[in-house]
């Protein structure tokens, strides 16, 4: 499959949550994370996904907010992956920043340059990738 979303996690369902419209799918990554993607019920059932088959995560660099410090409080958003920035890549305007996770997979954010040095964002920083379910896109094999 080629997606211009730079996220792409191959993950495993562990659970699929239906409600009236929309659905809750949890992924879970080969690093003991897991992924929640909120999806119509409607593409629950097009896609045939199910608990323990694979799927593919997408989640575009823009969509993925970085926090390193929570000074005491909690996020809305579902998706909390904590890791270790391996590189970051100042552009003209914006910064890709790329976080690695405990399992290995890799997660890139695109941020402002003034948010890199508000963060004091470096290699070897911990940071937690932010994003909501509803950011998600699922893919599934044919």
């Amino acid at each position: 499959m080629k997606a211009s979303a730079r996220n792409q996690f191959t993950g495993t369902v562990s659970e699929v949550l239906i409600g009236a419209v929309n659905a809750e799918v949890h992924v879970g990554l080969k690093g003991g994370e897991t992924i929640v993607a909120s999806i119509t019920k409607e593409s629950v059932e097009t896609l045939a996904i199910k608990t323990g088959m694979e799927v593919i995560a997408l989640v575009k660099a823009p969509q993925i907010i970085i926090v390193t410090d929570f000074g005491g409080y909690r996020l809305s958003a579902r998706n909390q992956l904590q890791g270790t920035v391996t590189q970051v890549k100042p552009g003209a305007v914006n910064a890709e920043v790329d976080i690695e996770l405990k399992g290995g997979e890799q997660v890139a954010a695109t941020v402002t340059n003034d948010s890199v040095d508000t963060l004091g964002l470096r290699k070897g920083q911990p940071a937690t990738a932010v994003f909501k379910a509803g950011a998600v896109i699922l893919a599934v094999a044919d």
